[in-house]
């Protein structure tokens, strides 16, 4: 049911929660878990394109940290991890790679900071809106 797990990461310290779901779902089923990070561009579009560069590369070496640090540790334990970086609005992003990797279930973590408001975070929430499989959010938390 699921071989193909995305889990899209913005190495954020509490990400270790979703992680551990991820790892138990992948060890459960064999699935191979795809470690996404995404570029959001949209912050610094505006910036001269010297600036513009520096942080990108800045950025992309930050998503290359991430994924490879929650991909050895997902190795460590056995499962099968794809890496991969994405430039452009997350939910959009992540939306992406789900319907173009064949995904069979996307794992992530929210930030509803005000869950009178939202029960999830904005990316989160346009994920779940507008995925095609199902999405499993996992409440974030910095402790």
């Amino acid at each position: 049911m699921y071989d193909d797990i995305l889990f899209p990461t913005d190495d954020s310290v509490s990400t270790e929660a979703t992680t551990e779901h991820a790892r138990e779902i992948a060890r459960e089923r064999d699935a191979t878990v795809h470690v996404l990070y995404v570029i959001d561009d949209r912050s610094f579009l505006t910036l001269d394109d010297e600036v513009q560069s520096e942080v990108l590369d800045e950025l992309r070496a930050d998503g290359e940290a991430a994924t490879d640090a929650v991909a050895a540790e997902l190795e460590a334990d056995g499962i099968d991890v794809q890496t991969a970086l994405a430039r452009g609005d997350p939910a959009d992003e992540i939306l992406a790679y789900a319907e173009n990797a064949g995904i069979d279930l996307v794992t992530m973590g929210t930030r509803g900071d005000d869950y009178t408001e939202n029960m999830l975070g904005s990316t989160a929430q346009t994920v779940v809106s507008g995925s095609s499989v199902p999405v499993l959010t996992v409440p974030l938390t910095e402790e």
